[in-house]
């Protein structure tokens, strides 16, 4: 007879983000997570069958913790929208080295799903159909991810706005004078400021 299973997906999910928000995405693997667990590699074997289950397991966590519920009808659905927007962009940000198994399993994830769900409905309300409603909904999904990236992940690149600031002015003169300004706008100013750009847009 099998051995009764006493580990959860809720517990295997939340050893594997352990360790990517501690050692990063490219530390994730099945010998780091049943290590997190205190189990041998092959124990870990009884839960999941491979790492693509075990990132879903992690995106799945991240994601389904963020209310999916569309706010209350009164407001403007523009203003709605920014409320869906910003408990995604919270929930994400907590784990921002979780981002690309948030995007890689989306289509799979019951978390994402029910917000997206949401979101279309709420584009509706406005009036935004058939593809362009499609496209909307991407777009706004493309925005959290690449700001979450751009704030968290950015410096990777080594291209910071000191290192800009650096380029021969006359060459690059909106780019020097952009990475001057830069250091004054912080990340929830920038993220709403380019949201509402976005959703202007929208309109048109």
């Amino acid at each position: 007879m099998p051995r009764p299973r006493s580990l959860t997906p809720d517990h295997l999910a939340a050893a594997a983000l352990a360790v990517i928000d501690r050692d990063g995405l490219p530390g994730l693997s099945m010998r780091t997570v049943a290590k997190e667990l205190g189990m041998s590699t092959m124990g870990l074997y009884r839960y999941v069958a491979d790492r693509d289950e075990l990132e879903a397991l992690v995106a799945e966590r991240v994601l389904g913790a963020v209310d999916p519920a569309p706010p209350p009808a009164g407001p403007p659905w523009r203003d709605r929208v920014v409320v869906m927007v910003a408990r995604l962009w919270a929930g994400v940000s907590e784990h921002p080295a979780a981002v690309p198994l948030t995007v890689s399993h989306r289509h799979r994830l019951p978390g994402l799903l029910r917000w997206s769900e949401s979101v279309l409905g709420l584009l509706a309300e406005a009036g935004i159909e058939g593809e362009r409603r499609v496209v909307a909904l991407r777009g706004l999904i493309a925005y959290i991810v690449g700001a979450i990236q751009l704030e968290h992940l950015g410096s990777l690149a080594g291209a910071g706005p000191s290192t800009i600031a650096e380029l021969p002015h006359e060459r690059f003169p909106f780019m020097t004078e952009a990475a001057r300004d830069a250091p004054g706008i912080d990340a929830e100013r920038e993220f709403f400021g380019g949201l509402a750009v976005y959703l202007r847009g929208l309109d048109g």
